[in-house]
C-alpha cells in the first residue's frame, strides 16, 4: 500500500472515528435525560440503526464489488454527516430513529471500529485488502484499526466541549471534511458483474460466528455507558474521559494483532482474547463496586477486539479477491442483524430493572461462539491457513 493511499485512507477513516466517538458518548444522554425516554426506547432505536446498517452494509458492499470501491465508499462516506445533520435539526422520535438508520447508530462496534456509520466498514475492508499483500494484510488492519480507535477516543473526550445538541452539528462538520478524499485513493474502480458468490462456504461459516458474536455484543455494548448512568448515576463529563480510556486502551490492543497471529494463530488468537472478555463482564453486575466496573469497562473493550484484524486478514484470504466486499458485508450483514435482537431484550430488560441477565446471556452466547471458531477453521489453520509459525504464511517464504 503506497504512502498516499494509507494517509488518504487514514484520514477518512479518521473523520468518522471521531465523529463516531462523540455519537457514541452524546446519543444515550440525548435520549435518557434530556428527551426523558426509556432505555426501551434508546433499544428501539439501537435496534434500527443496526436492522439498516446491515441492509445498507449488504447493498453498499454488492456495490463495491460490481459498481467499484471508490464509488461506493463516496456514498457510505455521506450517510454519517446526514445523520448527524438530522439529529441536530430535530429531536422528534421519528427522525432519530431515521437518523439512527443513515448513521448506523447501533452502538454495537467498538471506537476502533468507528462505532457509528458502520455501512461503510466493509469496504473499507476491501480497499485495504485489494491494495495490500497477504503478508502485510494484518499489520494494516490492526494499524488502521489502532488509529480509527485512538480518533474515536479522542472524539469521546471531545464530546465534553460540547452540549448534547451541538455535539452533533460537530460531528456532522468533522465527518463531511472526511468524504472528499476518497476521490484521490489509488484504487482500481473498473467494477465488475454480480455473479454466484464462489465462497459461499466460507462466507457461510463465517456468517454464523459472526451471527452469535453480534448477538452477543448486542446484548451488551450498547448498554455499557447506560449501565454506568442508571446505576452509578455518573455525568457525561464524567464517562466521556473514562471513555476516552476504554477506546485508547483498545486502540493500543489492535496493535497486538500481528503478535497475537504470530503466536496463537487465528483460532486461539479469538478464544483467549474474547475468553478472558466474557470472564470479567459476567463478574460486572455481581459486583457493585463502582472502581471494578469502571476497571472491567475500561479493559474489556480491547480484549473482544485485540484479534479483530486477524479475523479479517483470514476472511480475506479465504475468499475470492471479487468477492470480498459481498463476503465483508455479509459477515457485518449477519452480526448486526443478530445484534438488533439482542438490543430489543436488553433494553427491555434494563426498564425491568433486570439488570445482571443480559451479561449471563452474553456469556453464554460467547461460550458457543468460541467452539464454532474451533470447529470451523482449526483444520484450515492446521494446514497452513494463516497460523502461527509452520502456517501460511512461512511456507510462502521458504
Amino acid at each position: 500500500m503506497s504512502r498516499k493511499d494509507f494517509i488518504l485512507l487514514m484520514l477518512f477513516r479518521a473523520t468518522r472515528s471521531v465523529a463516531a466517538g462523540m455519537i457514541m458518548i452524546v446519543f444515550p444522554y440525548l435520549v435518557l435525560q434530556r428527551l426523558k425516554y426509556g432505555p426501551l426506547t434508546l433499544g428501539i432505536l439501537y435496534v434500527v440503526g443496526a436492522l439498516a446498517t446491515a441492509a445498507l452494509g449488504l447493498v453498499i458492499g454488492s456495490l463495491a464489488d460490481v459498481w467499484g470501491r471508490k464509488k461506493a465508499l463516496l456514498v457510505a462516506g455521506l450517510l454519517m454527516p446526514i445523520s448527524s445533520l438530522l439529529v441536530f435539526a430535530s429531536s422528534h422520535l421519528a427522525l432519530l430513529a431515521l437518523a439512527a438508520a443513515l448513521g448506523g447508530f447501533s452502538a454495537t462496534g467498538s471506537l476502533a471500529g468507528g462505532g457509528a456509520g458502520g455501512a461503510a466498514a466493509p469496504i473499507q475492508m476491501a480497499v485495504i485488502a485489494d491494495l495490500s499483500v497477504r503478508e502485510r494484510r494484518t499489520f494494516f488492519y490492526s494499524t488502521f484499526s489502532f488509529l480509527s480507535g485512538a480518533f474515536g477516543a479522542a472524539g469521546a473526550l471531545f464530546a465534553r466541549l460540547f452540549d448534547v445538541h451541538t455535539a452533533f452539528l460537530a460531528a456532522t462538520l468533522i465527518s463531511a471534511a472526511g468524504v472528499p478524499l476518497v476521490l484521490w485513493l489509488s484504487v482500481k474502480d473498473t467494477g465488475g458483474r454480480m455473479g454466484k458468490l464462489r465462497s459461499k462456504v466460507v462466507v457461510g461459516k463465517f456468517s454464523v460466528t459472526g451471527l452469535l458474536n453480534g448477538f452477543a455484543s448486542g446484548l451488551l455494548v450498547p448498554f455499557l455507558i447506560p449501565f454506568f448512568v442508571l446505576v452509578y448515576s455518573l455525568p457525561k463529563s464524567t464517562m466521556a474521559v473514562y471513555g476516552f480510556i476504554s477506546g485508547s486502551l483498545a486502540s493500543v490492543a489492535l496493535l497486538t494483532a500481528p503478535a497475537l497471529e504470530h503466536r496463537l494463530g487465528f483460532v486461539r488468537s479469538i478464544a483467549w482474547t474474547r475468553g478472558i472478555g466474557t470472564a470479567l463482564l459476567v463478574v460486572m453486575p455481581l459486583v457493585r463496586w463502582l472502581p471494578l466496573s469502571l476497571f472491567i469497562y475500561i479493559l474489556t473493550p480491547a480484549l473482544r477486539i485485540a484479534a479483530v484484524p486477524v479475523q479479517q486478514a483470514a476472511l480475506a484470504e479465504m475468499v475470492e479477491p471479487d468477492e470480498r466486499g459481498r463476503a465483508l458485508a455479509a459477515n457485518q450483514v449477519a452480526r448486526l442483524t443478530a445484534s438488533s435482537g439482542a438490543i430489543a431484550f436488553t433494553g427491555w430488560m434494563f426498564d425491568l430493572s433486570e439488570i445482571a441477565l443480559p451479561f449471563f446471556a452474553y456469556a453464554g452466547v460467547m461460550v458457543a461462539n468460541i467452539y464454532l471458531y474451533f470447529k470451523f477453521f482449526s483444520a484450515w489453520e492446521a494446514t497452513g491457513g494463516g497460523g502461527p509459525p509452520g502456517g501460511r504464511n512461512q511456507i510462502k517464504q521458504t
